[in-house]
């Protein structure tokens, strides 16, 4: 597997974004569950897609990236990874990705939303560090939400050089 930084309109991270869209919907029983306001170029600061190996036309296995909320952190949006790759640590080498990109920009937060269909979510998130806090944003009023946080300050400086292009 290989990490790869992308632009936002990359072919396959719009694919994988448009995959977790209709998966979403399913569990939410609505096209639109995102209470603020979606993601596009102008505001995400990093975008990854995770390949099966470094051909240009392996496939994509999952995704993930960082909306800058300050100068100090960022929210992580879009992380998704395709059923059949799940279980077999993309979730993980995306989300380190997405920390050492934070770490590089000496961001010393991350936070995210996710949400009450998705204990599949707060699970990994859990397991990887994340502590719950109080919603936050766009996500204070909003019922169906799970809000997230974990530190960057305190890591291991091996994990700075995971993918490709983070700089």
């Amino acid at each position: 597997m290989i990490i790869r930084s992308v632009q936002w309109d990359n072919v396959a991270a719009t694919a994988l974004r448009e995959a977790q869209r209709i998966e979403i919907a399913e569990r939410y029983g609505t096209d639109d569950s995102e209470p603020g306001p979606a993601p596009t170029a102008d505001d995400i600061t990093a975008f990854f897609v995770a390949f099966e190996n470094d051909d240009p036309d392996a496939p994509a296995l999952g995704c993930g990236g960082l909306r800058q909320l300050g100068a100090s952190e960022a929210e992580v949006k879009r992380m998704y990874v395709t059923p059949a790759a799940r279980g077999t640590g993309v979730s993980t080498a995306l989300l380190d990705a997405l920390e050492s990109f934070g770490r590089s920009r000496g961001w010393s937060r991350l936070v995210l939303e996710t949400g009450t269909e998705q204990p599949d979510a707060v699970r990994f998130y859990e397991r990887e560090g994340f502590t719950s806090i109080p919603r936050f944003g766009y996500y204070a009023d909003s019922e169906d939400s799970l809000c997230y946080e974990k530190s960057l300050i305190a890591t291991d400086p091996a994990l700075d050089t995971l993918c490709e292009g983070c700089e």
